[in-house]
């Protein structure tokens, strides 16, 4: 019996022993990091957490922008009257198309009578001063006259001249002349063009100090005069359009009001500086409206041509920005992935336009970049 539970014993013993082997060596999955580059383990279960995407050719694809139409400054003039007076009659009206120095509007104005009075003066004292002048030149020519009596009305009648001169011109730069003390003054437009904006009316006081004051009311000119036909486009841009905006840029012009309808433009200005509130850049363009259809404060649509296909795209979110700059994590094979930075363009469509530091066909890292930004760091 004693021989027998000794040979219990050990055979319990024995199997205690088998039930504890020895365990094996954990194997280790931690990624090493080298400069840019981040290696993981074959068997890393941590790369089932990242996502890869190859990048892409771009195809060509439009820029949209918004834009507002305005008069163009080349071809429009805004008109103010010279003198303070009353609006006696109204010639021209808004959609007429007046000549050049075409009368736009009778003004009986007092100030400008009495510069026709200036004027008729000057030409009688200037007559009446070279009539001295003769007269003593004839009385020196006998002894009659001494020398300074000449001298002196030689010199007014330099002045006299001067003043007829003066008054004269004065009358011609506004288009009229001194050949009637009427008090008429005709408003013209220095330009050839169609009224587009009158603010006058028949009896209406005006005067010249309108065009300082402050208030709009007051400030809006008694006529404006352009060409319909040549518009000027503002377009609000951002910092990512700037590439595709060029002066001689030509882009299409929808408007909702004409649906399938397009017009075309050209970029001629771009601004040097941003606006500081709204962080836009002004973007000046011209447009052809041979038929009037578009017209001035018309808010449209402006469409850029977009890049050649030979442009770079990838998913947004394989980009990410740190600092100021952008990067991407390119795989260069399984388990092996490099940070690279990359310049950017516009967005369309989930991707982004890639302008330099990636290739096409590349794979770049979509699901997992702040996790292998995490690792870098």
């Amino acid at each position: 019996m004693k021989n027998f539970r000794i040979l219990n014993c050990l055979i319990l013993l024995a199997g205690l022993t088998g039930c504890h082997r020895p365990a094996a060596p954990e194997q280790a999955y931690d990624p090493v990091v080298t400069g840019e580059k981040i290696t993981f383990p074959p068997d890393s279960p941590q790369l089932a957490s990242l996502e890869v995407a190859p990048a892409e050719l771009r195809a060509p694809a439009s820029i949209e922008l918004s834009g507002r139409l305005i008069w163009n400054d080349d071809v429009t003039v805004r008109i103010f009257t010279p003198f303070a007076g009353r609006v006696r009659k109204i010639i021209a009206d808004i959609g007429d198309t007046v000549e050049q120095n075409g009368p736009l509007a009778e003004i009986e104005s007092p100030d400008f009578g009495q510069a026709q009075a200036d004027a008729r003066k000057a030409e009688g004292d200037l007559k009446l001063a070279q009539r001295s002048l003769a007269r003593l030149r004839e009385l020196y020519a006998h002894g009659a006259a001494a020398q300074k009596d000449v001298e002196a009305a030689e010199d007014a009648a330099v002045q006299a001249e001067a003043e007829h001169s003066r008054a004269i011109s004065k009358l011609a730069a506004y288009g009229a002349s001194a050949d009637s003390l009427d008090e008429i003054f005709n408003l013209r437009s220095p330009l050839a063009g169609t009224v587009v904006d009158k603010t006058v009316g028949a009896g209406q006081e005006i005067r010249p100090d309108q065009m300082l004051a402050n208030v709009p009311e007051i400030t809006a000119p008694c006529y404006t005069v352009s060409d319909p036909a040549h518009l000027w486009i503002q377009i609000d841009a951002t910092e990512v359009d700037l590439p595709h905006l060029r002066p001689g840029q030509e882009f299409t012009v929808t408007s909702r009001a004409f649906s399938g309808q397009s017009f075309t433009g050209r970029v001629e200005k771009v601004a040097e500086s941003l606006d500081p509130n709204t962080r836009t850049i002004k973007v000046r363009g011209a447009v052809d409206n041979q038929q009037r259809l578009l017209k001035a404060e018309m808010f449209v649509n402006v469409s850029l041509p977009g890049e050649a296909a030979a442009d770079i795209s990838a998913p947004a979110p394989a980009v990410f920005l740190k600092g100021q700059k952008h990067y991407v994590f390119v795989q260069d094979q399984p388990g092996e992935f490099t940070r690279r930075e990359v310049t950017i363009g516009t967005e369309q469509a989930g991707r982004v336009l890639i302008l330099n530091g990636l290739q096409a066909g590349q794979q770049v890292v979509t699901d997992g970049c702040v996790f292998l930004q995490q690792i870098m760091e």
